[in-house]
């Protein structure tokens, strides 16, 4: 997909399960990098559709990842099937559902929000 908006592509992910061909850009450094990731289906016709919405997805650092599942999970959040895992970035991740249901009726209102275990160093560099 080359350079653009500034945007430098860090990595290409292919994951057929998850139906995703993706570039993970970034710009900016340190704990102030934002992550862009520019996805596409391999096919259209299944599921994930990551093609749909144009905004699949945010995605926001979390000191304790496994901790905060626990807490939000107890509050009523709902997250996605897959639990925590490695995300194509390499971290663990974990995604709040974008729809809430009857057990839990909390969740990202119509947006996939993925949370991301930050790393020692970001936490670290967020923290001073």
């Amino acid at each position: 997909m080359g350079r653009s908006i500034g945007l430098s592509i860090q990595e290409h992910f292919c994951f057929q399960r998850e139906n995703v061909d993706e570039d993970i850009c970034a710009i900016g450094s340190g704990a102030h990098e934002i992550e862009v990731d520019l996805m596409q289906p391999f096919d259209i016709d299944k599921k994930p559709a990551v093609h749909q919405t144009p905004l699949n997805h945010i995605g926001l650092w979390v000191d304790d990842l496994p901790k905060a599942v626990e807490w939000l999970s107890a509050q009523g959040m709902r997250f996605a099937p897959g639990g925590i895992r490695k995300g194509a970035a390499g971290h663990d991740i974990t995604f709040v559902h974008p729809k809430g249901n009857e057990e839990f009726p909390i969740c990202g209102e119509g947006v996939l929000i993925e949370l991301v275990q930050a790393p020692p160093e970001i936490i670290l560099d967020l923290s001073l």
